[in-house]
């Protein structure tokens, strides 16, 4: 059966850090590709970052790069996504997301190749 579940969401004073983790199973990572996303009240919903399965190559939208890192655990099925400097508007719902297969899309962020969602983690950035 197929899950997603994420955690570690919360409130953090801006330049402040959180780790969200993406706890899978049901599939390995050596078939799908896996992306975190996030949608902020009000706003469509947006890639953050995401893993291609097949070569394992990291990708990450637009200014993400150098605050977020993604990352896996293979032995706890796990992703995760580090958020360093955040910023009031890193406020959002993230959620981590199941690729439909393994190809060339990651980075394109297209919520439409993207199968299955977990229930998302609230992120508030505020002081």
């Amino acid at each position: 059966q197929l899950q997603l579940v994420e955690s570690g969401g919360g409130l953090v004073q801006p330049g402040g850090s959180l780790r969200l983790s993406c706890a899978f199973s049901g599939f390995t990572l050596d078939y799908f590709d896996i992306g975190w996303f996030r949608q902020a009240p009000g706003k469509e919903r947006e890639g953050v970052s995401c893993i291609r399965s097949s070569d394992g190559r990291v990708d990450y939208a637009d200014s993400k790069e150098g605050r977020f890192t993604i990352s896996t655990d293979n032995a706890k099925n796990t992703v995760y996504l580090q958020m360093n400097s955040l910023k009031p508007e890193d406020t959002a719902v993230y959620y981590c997301a199941l690729g439909r297969g393994s190809g060339d899309y990651c980075s394109t962020y297209t919520p439409g190749d993207y199968v299955y969602w977990g229930q998302g983690t609230q992120v508030t950035v505020s002081s």
